[in-house]
């Protein structure tokens, strides 16, 4: 099975919700532990790392690709 990439500002959906009723949430710090943010009610819950990697189902959103993503520069 594939290691799922995860990083800085993604959206992930976990296996199971929030207790608010969604289960995306934002990564806004990676070390040994993560710490996560629902994006429903803006609870934030630091988490170990492998507790995370074994509860995320999905990667929704990537930092990473929304950064990258070209603009329209009209002046």
């Amino acid at each position: 099975m594939e290691k799922k990439q995860y990083g800085l500002g993604d959206v992930v959906q976990m296996k199971k919700p929030h207790p608010c009723g969604t289960n995306e949430m934002e990564i806004i710090r990676m070390g040994m532990d993560i710490r996560i943010k629902c994006v429903g009610c803006k609870h934030s819950v630091l988490v170990p790392r492998a507790k995370f990697e074994s509860k995320l189902k999905k990667v929704l959103r990537s930092a990473e690709a929304a950064s990258e993503a070209p603009t329209d520069a009209t002046e």
